[in-house]
């Protein structure tokens, strides 16, 4: 067992519930992905099942005489860039649904018809509003919101033109999608097509497929996922920074746990209202329990968290061994990352699984379907649900002693205001402390769990390493959950983990060394604070010039791919560990990490050993500063009269 451990996961509360789940006779993830072979033809991409001839598999080799192709003559080539695109649309498919659920919500409450939701924000509401020429005058809120929400959900259908929230990119990226072709007209058009393109016998130069895989990959973290921040912002509120706690530890013995698995917010906020109901306190304790435990799982935690500071349990391989504490009364979950194996674990305890989407149901699991016109109500049944299956609780449970501090809710406007102020709100400092060196740079880290890498591990080591360099880490999803895991997300971290230099900065402004900033549908807010760097000045004038590099070590869902592919996009250096899905074809793989650099100033880059990748970031933000002039310290020159007399003439 201890040889296992090793190679299972890095955190201990992890490996407590993973022996547990061996000793109850359980099967995880983690034995599924030990037991399973995984097809190193299709894993590299070069395998095509887009017809009824197929499968075809063209893996080609150095020396090989005759290049291979599919039965209907399609090249190695065109696969595999098929193939990764169609990863790109099921992305963007999921991020820019999640969009428009939320713009429907917003929709409904902003013309009455969504009893308990409400404006949270009105100053993003109308800063929304003003920014989409929304006439603002002596109307209602409400007023103003159904005009927004209106424009929002034209987003999604558009057939001609390109997507308002597109002007929010600096001048020099909009002109460059521009000239390259890749602005996106529609959210829903670019992923039809696609599908469209991908379909035997249509689209078959690589060049052609990716560049399409780029401009719906834009329409994702500019538009779809861009819009589902802004408006959950002004729904739920702005996130500010608030401290919570997290890992498995946060479940109580003595009270009834039901953890909010997930990410669509719209459900998650009724039910953590009605968890502080009277009424629901007083059944809970009719049962014999001392009150209701909600706790998060995956981004849905990261919202709840970063808004009313619910805890979290785990993030996206700890959902089954939340479940083997045997202490989880109900687990309720909406969309994407939902492992189906969660109900069969259940069956080995109380836990029930509850679904609520129309869109993603499990067998084997209750269903009560969320229905924003009544969401309180549907809230009420799914905690009384909860609540009344505590009494069916067994013996057998255990939960482990492991829970961290972390502070989360670094919004971009909440960054804006701790560098700057209240009345000088500025990314101003950050450019400064970037330019003098005491920061070298920063790194978005994001990203999934994978099975086929030990848990948090890639992450972890990722993010030490980027802060000992004097790199400032922001982060979403599950790596911010594996860092808050780690301790990396306290202030005190920044004394004991980062470089002299940004410790110096975090200890000045009182922030941790690495900043938390929602979900995965939130990295749009990581677009919206490199433009703003760039809006301040003297890091150039688009995000290709900035000392910028993202990541995702432990990467596996379609919607890293679409993420990634947007960062490359707006000119981010983008490196993927695990594994790469086009690494089956060098000159597919070789378009992505080298000629995309040409085109939009982002390139790809995979590196599975995540010192190596820390270092390639690193590298590239140097590269950033030279270009810029800012790679060595200036010497301070103070000036005498003749000098200055001698500026003026010049």
């Amino acid at each position: 067992m201890a040889g296992g451990k090793i190679k299972k996961s890095i955190d201990e509360a992890s490996l407590e519930m993973i022996d547990k789940a061996a000793q109850d006779g359980v099967t995880t993830a983690f034995d599924r992905a030990e037991e399973m072979s995984q097809c190193a033809i299709g894993a590299a991409g070069s395998c095509c099942k887009n017809c009824g001839m197929g499968p075809c598999r063209v893996l080609t080799f150095k020396g090989q005489e005759k290049a291979a192709r599919g039965i209907c003559g399609a090249t190695a080539e065109t696969i595999a860039a098929r193939n990764f695109i169609r990863m790109v649309a099921g992305g963007a498919a999921a991020h820019s649904d999640h969009g428009r659920g939320v713009t429907e919500l917003f929709l409904a409450m902003a013309k009455g018809k969504a009893p308990g939701y409400e404006i949270r924000d009105e100053q993003k509401l109308l800063q929304l509003a003003l920014e989409w020429g929304v006439e603002i005058g002596g109307r209602s809120n409400q007023e103003i919101a159904i005009d927004v929400g209106e424009i929002a959900l034209a987003e999604f259908g558009k057939q001609e033109g390109e997507l308002v929230t597109l002007s929010r990119a600096p001048l020099k990226r909009q002109e460059l999608w521009q000239r390259e072709g890749v602005a996106p007209r529609g959210i829903d058009r670019e992923i039809v097509e696609i599908m469209h393109r991908t379909h035997i016998g249509v689209d078959q130069d690589y060049h052609n497929l990716l560049k399409q895989g780029v401009r719906a990959a834009i329409g994702d973290g500019w538009g779809g996922s861009m819009i589902a921040t802004e408006l959950q912002d002004i729904l739920f509120g702005t996130p500010a920074p608030v401290l919570g706690r997290v890992n498995l530890g946060v479940l109580k013995q003595d009270e009834v746990n039901l953890i909010i698995h997930g990410h669509e917010p719209l459900l998650s906020e009724m039910i953590v209202a009605v968890a502080q109901d009277p009424q629901m306190l007083e059944l809970a304790k009719s049962k014999g329990s001392n009150g209701i435990n909600i706790s998060g799982m995956c981004c849905t935690a990261n919202e709840i968290l970063m808004r009313h500071g619910v805890p979290i349990a785990g993030n996206f391989l700890q959902q089954e061994l939340a479940i083997v504490t045997g202490a989880v009364d109900a687990m309720v979950v909406d969309i994407q990352c939902i492992m189906q194996s969660i109900a069969t674990v259940a069956e080995c305890y109380h836990t029930k699984i509850i679904t609520t989407s129309p869109k993603a149901k499990i067998p084997g699991a209750t269903h009560i379907e969320f229905d924003e016109h009544n969401a309180l109500e549907g809230a009420r049944t799914i905690v009384k649900t909860a609540i009344e299956n505590f009494p069916n609780r067994g013996s057998n449970i255990w939960i482990p002693d492991k829970q961290t501090d972390m502070v989360a809710g670094f919004s971009h406007e909440t960054i804006n205001y701790l560098l700057g102020g209240l009345f000088r709100a500025s990314y101003r400092p950050l450019n400064d402390n970037i330019i003098n060196g005491r920061i070298r740079g920063v790194a978005g880290v994001v990203g999934c769990n994978n099975a086929r890498a030990k848990h948090n591990e890639g992450h972890v080591t990722m993010v030490k390493e980027l802060i000992k360099n004097d790199v400032l880490v922001i982060t979403t999803g599950c790596n911010a959950i594996a860092c808050g895991e780690a301790g990396l997300m306290v202030p005190e971290a920044a004394v004991e983990y980062a470089g002299e230099g940004l410790a110096s900065v975090c200890e000045t402004v009182g922030i941790p060394p690495v900043l938390h900033m929602g979900s995965c549908v939130d990295n749009s807010r990581i677009l919206m604070a490199a433009t703003a760097m760039v809006k301040d000045g003297g890091l150039g004038d688009d995000i290709s010039d900035l000392p910028v590099a993202g990541a995702a070590p432990e990467w596996m869902s379609e919607k890293a791919i679409s993420i990634g592919q947007y960062f490359v996009a707006s000119g981010v250096f983008t490196v993927f560990g695990v594994t790469w899905p086009t690494i089956g074809n060098d000159e597919v793989t070789r378009h992505l990490f080298e000629d995309f650099e040409a085109m939009y100033g982002g390139m790809w880059a995979f590196e599975p050993d995540s010192i190596k990748a820390a270092h390639l970031m690193i590298s590239h933000i140097d590269k950033k500063r030279e270009a810029l002039g800012i790679d060595k310290a200036r010497e301070r020159v103070l000036y005498d009269m003749e000098m200055r007399r001698e500026l003026d003439a010049v």
